[in-house]
């Protein structure tokens, strides 16, 4: 500290570097230094000075006594203060990279088990790191956006200067913005890669807490800003190309930062980028936020690392505003198409960048040799133009983004990745459709009044028609309901479902069972039910009518050809013939007939049979033959007695089927067939039909396991011999049928042809 007592007289005339040459003080020729260490006193005729020196830490020389030369960045990066970590960054694991831990974890095992025993377990060993590898390659090969962002704000990923301390030559740190603060968050430099000069700058995140909070985690403030447009007017006065490091969440948005101009410093950048003279490539190495990181941005070319994203709102914010939660941040993440590749086919990205399998934390310094490499490549593209061309090439960049011509006809590449209009459901009012209704309604009772054909023409289109409304009648009812995005998730996560499974996740299943429920209870407090309901109805009745129109048609058909199989005259003869034999013979019933004349009736029966086959299957039918295990007895009549008895076992094994076909297990399977049916469509694959026939399986098995219960086959054994009694009694047999007839497991048939039906 220094004090000082004066008079204005004492100076008059007398400059300051007299009295500090002066000798009448008895100090001159001593060096300040020296004078530093003790009070000291200057006299003069009305004046006194006097200063006291305070003692001061000794000023560290910036770099060490003996530099390393061959230090990544060369010996001037000994000035920077990010010097390497004394501690190794702890690993952090993701979600999705969970079930690759495991594997990892299974090959660290195997190995120690090795190392401890003795044994050899190369051929394990081996086989793990393959199954790791592969499965590594799957998870990072079909990465979703949501993931992508995860990765790149991985706390492990290599920040701005880990990368230029890899790729320049040599490399020193320029600091502040001239205006009195050098923000940490922006770091700006001049550099060399392969002997050219570049001026580079860009966000610097921290790789520790510590460093974060010191780097404010990457969020530059207008310092920060002003900082890097000094350094673009210092590399556009001096010719050397920029390059830029994308790596910010966004601007820092504190109330200071708006008051020194947060908006103001963004936009200058933006304006003076635009009119620098010399080449300018932008780099988004992790996240690249909003207005913070184009400010920095706005370049010749625009590259992105593989796993990078580039923003104007994070997904999280996204996700906030648009569907009120931020759990909906992946949903936000795919709309909002922000990822590497998805840029690069809007062509606001030119370039994409390879990163190693597990991200660019998984080997930084070959991500760093890909950097430096597309650096090269870029440069070597953009120093060729001259500086109109230059300039030109930089705003038609960016004028053409969002860009479109109507008119134009679309790339055949470009359209089969379009999305497919929807198609638009005219709704016709309730009276339009009365009356159309009741017109067909007429047509098809003149139809029948007549005896012809219905118009299945006008009955078919009107059903399609039905169709339609009352799909657009359910989708509003949903929509009135609040239900239409509970059931689009769900139509997704169906979607989504891994194809090797056989049968539907029982989450997922409960899930659509709950909205299925919830839709039903509250479908009769829609607004649009009663219309809903009449156009149900009359898709009901317009079906119904075609199915028996259909049935009609098709009964004629085979009626027809019945007749023609049996007026062939080659079975009319032997008919015929037969019959005059069995007439001749004198027998009363068919057991009297001998065993030569039976077996001819048999064979005569069988070759009739397989004419109507063939006949049949002509028309598109599927024929199925079945045969009993009991002899023909003669006297049927005898049988009808038993009837109700019959009926009544038929009965309680249709409901002892209900209950099995209504229960949770079964309808979950049948779901699940039909959904895999659907997914199917009319080629299915291997492995598709193996899904399906094992579902099939299992339902015949649950049907065939509760109609064969010990109770059934009582009663069926008990009637069984209740016949059996009668017709001995009455004489008709010698109890041969007891020897013939057998308890049959139930079967239950499902018919897999073109209708999809179930039996």
């Amino acid at each position: 500290m220094a004090s000082m007592s004066y008079s204005p007289a004492a100076f008059t005339g007398t400059a300051a570097s007299d009295l500090l040459r002066s000798s009448s003080n008895g100090v001159s020729g001593i060096p300040l230094k020296t004078l530093g260490k003790a009070r000291f006193t200057v006299k003069g005729r009305d004046a006194t000075v006097a200063a006291k020196m305070r003692k001061v830490k000794k000023h560290e020389y910036p770099w060490p006594a003996d530099p390393d030369p061959n230090v990544k960045g060369g010996v001037l990066t000994h000035l920077s203060p990010f010097k390497p970590l004394k501690e190794k960054q702890k690993p952090v694991t993701l979600d999705f990279e969970k079930p690759l831990v495991a594997l990892e974890k299974k090959i660290i095992d195997v190995r120690r088990m090795a190392n401890e025993t003795g044994l050899d377990f190369s051929d394990q060993i081996i086989s793990l790191e393959n199954k790791y590898q592969q499965a590594l390659k799957d998870l990072y090969t079909h990465l979703t956006p949501i993931q992508r962002v995860n990765i790149a704000r991985h706390p492990n990923r290599p920040t701005f200067l880990d990368h230029v301390f890899s790729i320049t030559d040599k490399f020193v740190e320029l600091h502040g913005d001239r205006a009195g603060y050098d923000d940490p968050a922006v770091v700006t430099g001049i550099g060399t890669i392969d002997g050219r000069r570049y001026m580079f700058m860009g966000h610097q995140k921290g790789r520790n807490t510590k460093e974060n909070i010191q780097r404010n985690f990457g969020m530059p403030t207008p310092h920060g800003y002003r900082k890097a447009l000094r350094m673009m007017y210092y590399a556009d006065h001096h010719g050397f190309p920029i390059v830029t490091f994308i790596d910010t969440p966004g601007a820092f948005a504190d109330l200071k930062s708006e008051e020194l101009g947060q908006g103001e410093a963004i936009a200058h950048n933006l304006r003076t980028m635009f009119g620098l003279k010399v080449p300018i490539v932008s780099i988004v190495i992790g996240e690249g936020g909003s207005g913070g990181a184009l400010a920095i941005g706005c370049a010749n070319k625009l590259l992105m690392l593989e796993n990078a994203v580039f923003y104007v709102a994070s997904p999280e914010a996204c996700a906030a505003i648009l569907w009120k939660s931020a759990k909906a941040s992946p949903k936000a993440a795919e709309k909002l198409r922000i990822t590497a590749r998805e840029l690069s086919k809007l062509q606001i990205c030119d370039g994409i960048i390879p990163e190693p399998l597990g991200g660019a934390h998984a080997d930084p310094a070959w991500t760093s040799q890909q950097i430096k490499a597309a650096i090269n490549e870029t440069m070597d593209e953009l120093t060729a133009m001259d500086t109109e061309k230059l300039l030109k090439h930089r705003m038609l960049k960016f004028r053409k983004l969002g860009g479109f011509q109507e008119g134009v006809p679309v790339d055949p590449k470009k359209k089969v990745n379009m999305k497919r209009k929807e198609e638009t459901v005219g709704r016709t009012s309730k009276a339009e459709l009365e009356g159309e209704v009741e017109k067909l309604k007429q047509q098809i009772l003149k139809a029948k009044e007549s005896s012809t054909k219905p118009p299945e023409l006008a009955l078919k289109d009107m059903i399609e028609k039905l169709k339609k409304e009352v799909d657009h009648e359910y989708s509003e009812a949903v929509k009135a309901m609040g239900l239409k995005d509970r059931l689009a998730m769900l139509r997704e996560e169906v979607s989504k479902v891994n194809s090797k499974d056989q049968l539907m996740n029982p989450v997922i299943m409960d899930k659509i069972e709950k909205l299925k429920h919830e839709f039903n209870q509250g479908l009769a407090a829609a607004p649009n039910y009663t219309t809903l309901k009449y156009k149900l109805d009359m898709l009901k009745e317009f079906s119904k009518a075609k199915s028996l129109s259909e049935a009609a048609t098709l009964k004629q058909e085979v009626n027809k050809k019945f007749n023609e199989v049996m007026g062939q005259p080659e079975i009319n003869e032997k008919f015929e013939a037969l019959k005059a034999e069995v007439q001749n013979s004198g027998a009363s019933s068919f057991v009297d007939l001998d065993q030569g004349l039976k077996d001819k009736i048999l064979n005569m029966k069988k070759e009739v049979e397989l004419e109507i086959i063939n006949a049949l299957e002509s028309l598109g039918l599927d024929v199925e033959v079945v045969k009993s295990n009991a002899k023909v007895l003669g006297d049927w009549a005898l049988l009808a007695v038993f009837k109700d008895k019959v009926e009544n076992l038929n009965e309680e094994i249709n409901k002892k089927i209900e209950n099995v076909v209504h229960s949770s297990e079964l309808k979950n399977m049948m779901e699940s067939l039909k959904l895999e049916i659907a997914k199917a469509g009319k080629t299915p694959n291997t492995e598709s039909k193996s899904k399906i026939k094992a579902l099939e399986q299992q339902i015949k098995q649950r049907l065939s396991e509760a109609i064969s219960s010990s109770e059934l086959k009582g009663k069926h054994e008990e009637l069984k011999a209740e016949i059996f009694e009668a017709i001995q009694s009455s004489g008709g047999t010698d109890g041969s049928l007891q020897k013939e007839t057998k308890y049959e497991e139930p079967r239950v048939e499902i018919n897999l042809g073109a209708n999809r039906s179930f039996a």
